[in-house]
Order: structure tokens, then C-alpha cells, then sequence
């Protein structure tokens, strides 16, 4: 069993790995590209949707259709729903206090950190609907999901303990390493700090809870919505 969940794993951690290393390869074109207003919106935003799929969420996918299974197996049910968003938002608050400090809240909007998500809310229906649909599936549902599957993943192989979680530890450096909070000035610490509580924390109470609602919608409220 433990073999075939670290073949899971790896397969999670592969796809996801290549895709962050052609995405580092050709940020510069991609970036561009998007912000290139010659070419049509939707072959703009094709590369980046193709980039964060792969980072997020094809991985994941491919380990749940080989494996048969459900998203209720991950915590996508209604038990425990209520406190499972209300721990997440609780651990959230010290990024929310982070972005309130260093004046970087521009006011709420689910997803704005996509630099193409305000272009594709302004173009003509039904392109805006589905484009921003597709936006919440992928940097939304399917970056929340990907985090609970590795972190459940891994800690069927190592077991948590009490407040020890290795699924969610080794889920937060992911996420603090994609997200580039490398280094040693003081702003990028703390935000790596924040980022680190709250992706320990939504993921301990994943655990605690067997729900993962909070955990996703964190993706809609707090990550890149601020």
C-alpha cells in the first residue's frame, strides 16, 4: 500500500515540478505574451491556464482517475463543513494582517494576483463568465485540492502526530517556495511566516475536521483575492 502511495506522490510532485520549471524557463515570454493586447484575450490567457493547470491540478487528476477516487475521500463533504471554514479563516488572519501592515490589500476580488483575471471579467459575455469560471476551478478548487491530496498522501505514509503534521509541513514549504519567498529581508520572512500559518494550519485542521471546504475556500477569499 505504502509503495503505491508514494508512487502517487511522486507522480503529484513530478508533473507539478516540470510544469514550475517550464514555467521559470519562459515566464518572460508567457508574461509578454499576456500582457501583449495585439492578440486575442483567449490566446492569452491559454499559456498561463496551461502552466497552473499543470502545476495544480493534472497531477492530482491523473493520481485520482488511476486510483478511482472521489473528492469525498478529501474531504469534500458536509460534516464538519462550519468548522473546518471557520478554523481556516482563523489561521488566515495573520496573512490578512500582513497585507493590512504593508498596505498591499487593493481591495477584494477573488483571483486578481492572475495578472489576466480583471481582463477577462471586462470582455463580452459569455467569454467573461466562463473565463473567470475556469479561473476559480483551476486557481481556486483545483490549487486547494492539490495541497489536501499531496498532504493526505503524505501522511498515509507518515503518520501526523497531536499538532505534528508532515503532510501540511512539507505542503507550506511548497507553497512558500512557489510562491518565491526566498530570502532574507524582513518583509519577504514574515510574509513567509503568514504563508506558512496559514497553509500549516488550514491543512492540520483538514486533518482534524476530515473537511476540506475551508481549505478551498481560502483559494477564493484570501489568496490572490486581496
Amino acid at each position: 500500500m505504502k509503495a503505491s502511495i508514494k508512487k502517487d506522490i511522486t507522480i503529484i510532485l513530478s508533473v507539478s515540478v516540470i510544469s514550475a520549471i517550464l514555467y521559470i524557463v519562459f515566464e518572460g515570454t508567457i508574461m509578454d505574451y499576456g500582457r501583449d493586447m495585439s492578440h486575442p484575450l483567449l490566446l492569452r490567457f491559454l499559456p498561463v491556464l496551461i502552466i497552473q493547470f499543470g502545476m495544480s491540478c493534472l497531477g492530482m487528476i491523473i493520481v485520482l482517475v488511476k486510483n478511482k477516487e472521489k473528492l469525498s475521500e478529501y474531504g469534500l463533504v458536509k460534516k464538519n463543513a462550519l468548522p473546518s471554514i471557520a478554523g481556516c479563516l482563523l489561521v488566515a488572519v495573520p496573512t490578512v494582517l500582513f497585507l493590512w501592515i504593508t498596505n498591499d490589500i487593493h481591495g477584494f476580488l477573488p483571483f486578481q494576483g492572475m495578472f489576466l483575471t480583471k481582463d477577462i471579467l471586462n470582455a463580452a459575455f459569455p467569454f467573461s463568465m466562463l473565463g473567470y469560471l475556469t479561473i476559480a476551478l483551476v486557481w481556486g478548487v483545483g490549487e486547494g485540492l492539490f495541497y489536501v491530496v499531496l498532504a493526505d498522501k503524505i501522511n498515509a505514509v507518515r503518520k501526523p502526530k497531536k499538532l505534528w503534521n508532515p503532510g501540511a509541513f512539507i505542503c507550506a514549504i511548497i507553497a512558500i517556495l512557489i510562491h518565491g519567498m526566498i530570502g532574507f529581508d524582513l518583509k519577504i520572512l514574515v510574509e513567509a511566516i503568514t504563508t506558512f500559518i496559514l497553509m500549516y494550519g488550514s491543512l492540520l485542521i483538514r486533518d482534524k475536521t476530515g473537511n476540506a471546504w475551508g481549505n478551498i475556500l481560502i483559494f477564493f477569499i484570501i489568496w490572490n483575492a486581496l
